[in-house]
């Protein structure tokens, strides 16, 4: 926003510090209970700062909404209005997230058995602190504009005579408008408006959803049809680069050994007196029966 008063900056801020904190905390609570650390978790904190920045973007629209509604009501009935309003859908994607990373604690891998429990454990602590940190942060912001307070140093916004004489850029710093006038308050966002307006009748209408039903069909079908195609494995040639000597040594071993199964290897995990003749016989025994 052009407007020192109304800006969001550090409101944005501290919603990134929200997410920021709930990795800190999943990695602390994870590593204190002996969870191995491996190198697909540090992937983690970039899901968790989508998720978590798609959160206060909710928060923030709700209150906005709020607030327009409400100009007069206290902070108390803002604040249960943006919950009604945002709670729900925030715990609805923190529920179907914490479900899905959860779910993944089941496989055989462990890497990706530690890296759902960091991760599932982070959106938890995300939720939380959105809960709680950033609704306080909406409160505390709401106070400094109605403060009239600067956006940055916090500093009360008076315009006055003798700040109109000043010249254009300190007005715009200090005041938000090169006239020296405090800006007028923001109408309904262009964003809500094309939503309303234009985009809610659009789908709306009869034939869109017609449409939207019979796309849905077809994806619904190409969806089912694909999960039937699923196999398990992974082909290492798609992990080499293009020009890479291992992508033909991956193709000739496909098209001359495929035949031959895969390499069987065996390993002796015990001590093994190696210099006994007799020793080395019963080793070789094994083997030929193992052929």
């Amino acid at each position: 926003r052009l407007s020192c008063i109304r800006n969001n900056i550090w409101l944005a801020t501290c919603g990134v510090i929200s997410s920021g904190l709930a990795v800190l905390s999943s990695f602390g609570l994870m590593l204190f209970c002996g969870v191995p650390f491996v190198v697909t978790v540090a992937n983690a904190p970039f899901l968790i700062l989508g998720v978590g920045v798609d959160d206060m973007f909710i928060m923030i629209a709700s209150w906005e909404q709020s607030s327009r509604k409400n100009e007069k009501s206290s902070v108390k009935s803002l604040l249960a209005e943006t919950y009604a309003e945002a709670a729900l859908s925030v715990t609805i994607t923190t529920l179907t997230d914490v479900l899905a990373f959860f779910i993944g604690t089941w496989t055989a891998f462990p890497s990706v058995r530690s890296f759902c429990l960091y991760t599932g454990t982070a959106f938890v602590f995300c939720y939380v602190y959105t809960m709680t940190f950033f609704g306080a942060v909406l409160v505390l912001n709401h106070k400094r504009e109605q403060g009239n307070r600067h956006w940055l140093t916090c500093m009360r916004v008076d315009v006055g005579k003798d700040q109109a004489e000043n010249s254009c850029l300190y007005n715009a710093c200090c005041i938000g408008s090169c006239s020296g006038q405090p800006s007028q308050p923001e109408g309904e966002h262009a964003m809500s408006v094309f939503f309303k307006k234009y985009y809610g009748p659009f789908v709306t209408n009869k034939w869109i959803k017609v449409l939207m039903v019979l796309l849905y069909g077809a994806y619904l079908g190409g969806s089912i049809y694909g999960c039937t195609q699923v196999r398990e494995g992974i082909d290492l040639r798609n992990l080499a680069n293009d020009a890479s000597y291992v992508i033909p040594y991956y193709d000739d071993d496909d098209k001359y050994f495929s035949t031959y199964g895969p390499r069987v290897m065996v390993v002796i995990t015990e001590s093994v007196d190696y210099w006994n003749k007799s020793v080395r016989l019963g080793i070789e025994s094994c083997a030929q029966n193992l052929e």
